[in-house]
């Protein structure tokens, strides 16, 4: 998460990067900007989508200045 730029996309989101990719998603996984493959893609979305409740609280978090919390991968 790089909630220090929430001025250029307004809104909770995260970044993504895959090779040479980079994609911001929504916190429940949308891509807002950049380029990603489709099949990474959907994975980022499905683990958006099982994280959603965690991925907003360490934005919270973030937004406060309080140290935010890991997240697992997808298994």
């Amino acid at each position: 998460m790089f909630f220090r730029d929430n001025d250029k996309h307004k809104m909770p989101h995260m970044h993504a990067f895959y090779g040479e990719y980079e994609a911001v998603f929504t916190l429940g996984g949308e891509i807002i900007a950049g380029d990603f493959p489709r099949k990474q893609a959907a994975l980022v979305k499905a683990w958006a989508l099982i994280h959603e409740e965690d991925l907003n609280a360490d934005w919270t978090l973030a937004l406060n200045g309080e140290e935010t919390f890991r997240i697992d991968p997808l298994r």
